[in-house]
């Protein structure tokens, strides 16, 4: 029984272990615990080295730990699920209905009940740095020498602001001048992890949309403050192929602008639902800074990484349904 033990031991480490450089990453967001029609088989389908959760990992809105407990223990059972986390790392964080209060921020009365709970879903050991600061924020390395890729994967719902309603019809909320979205703390985190990085690629996780700044829902252009200096942090210092990946919207789209002094256009992939979009008629929302197409269909977003040339060549997928790919992949040099 002891050897059995072993072996079953080792196929389970060798399942979730890949040699470097890291070349396929998936990444997600908004997946309700209670449809069955998941999106985690043909996350493995696509054979990723890392998955990345960038919030509403489950649909809590609620004060109750138990509850929210209980939701993450129904998403963490479901068999592909389990048979993703054997296929390999899962990292990720949070957004609003995962923290338990929809589009809620700072001022959740829960918010350190819920980061334990978030911390057991996402099997995050005690010794992990993460336990030792508030919110959810943490950074992550991978690969080697010149093919590494740092995923730092932010907070932006610990520390966040108060949002202003709006009262124009189309639109929930109107910017807050001088509202931050991360925290004096988490800022100079943020900034100390992109100075003394030596990464060739940086994957910003983010889990409202940086760029696309046109439409009145949930977006880092609420606190135009906070998204400048975001802006002006990656431009200072210089970040070699920056890319945000976010969700939330329950669409799919990819973004562009370019920032003043840095050499390397900003990207913002947004990929949002993992089980459900917008339902009944849809009217394409616009964004002045979109690459292709917006989607509108359950979605997971793919990056596939060539390191065989000099330089590394990011390709960034809109994936679906029985290896659907939703529209022309946009390829960074």
């Amino acid at each position: 029984m002891k050897n059995l033990f072993i072996i079953l031991l080792l196929g389970f480490t060798t399942s979730c272990t890949r040699p470097a450089p890291l070349s396929r990453i998936a990444f997600g967001s908004c997946s309700n615990e209670e449809m069955s029609d998941q999106m985690w088989a043909e996350i493995i389908r696509q054979d990723p080295q890392l998955c990345i959760l960038l919030g509403d990992n489950i649909y809590g809105d609620t004060h109750d730990m138990m509850s929210l407990r209980a939701q993450y223990e129904q998403q963490k059972s479901n068999p592909d699920y389990q048979r993703l986390l054997r296929h390999c790392p899962v990292i990720g964080t949070w957004d609003d209905h995962d923290y338990g209060q929809n589009d809620g921020g700072k001022f959740y009365t829960k918010r350190d009940e819920s980061k334990a709970e978030f911390l057991r879903f996402m099997d995050i050991p005690a010794t992990d740095p993460i336990n030792q600061h508030a919110g959810v924020y943490s950074s992550h390395m991978y690969g080697t020498g010149a093919k590494q890729i740092k995923v730092i994967l932010l907070d932006l719902r610990y520390f966040r602001d108060t949002v202003f309603k709006s009262s124009t019809p189309g639109r929930r909320y109107d910017p807050n001048p001088e509202g931050d979205t991360m925290g004096e703390e988490q800022w100079a985190w943020f900034e100390n992890e992109i100075r003394n990085s030596d990464a060739a690629i940086h994957i910003i996780g983010s889990s409202i949309q940086l760029i696309a700044n046109e439409h009145g829902y949930e977006k880092w252009g609420n606190f135009p403050k906070a998204r400048q200096r975001m802006f002006d942090l990656i431009s200072k210092h210089q970040v070699p192929r920056p890319i945000f990946i976010s969700g939330d919207r329950h669409v799919a789209e990819i973004s562009r602008i370019d920032v003043p002094g840095l050499p390397h256009a900003l990207y913002d992939f947004t990929s949002s639902g993992l089980t459900h979009t917008w339902s009944g008629t849809w009217t394409e929302e616009p964004n002045s800074n979109r690459v292709g197409q917006m989607v509108v269909k359950k979605n997971f977003g793919m990056i596939v990484i060539d390191w065989s040339g000099k330089e590394p060549v990011i390709r960034l997928e809109i994936r679906g349904k029985d290896n659907t790919l939703w529209s022309e992949p946009v390829v960074i040099p």
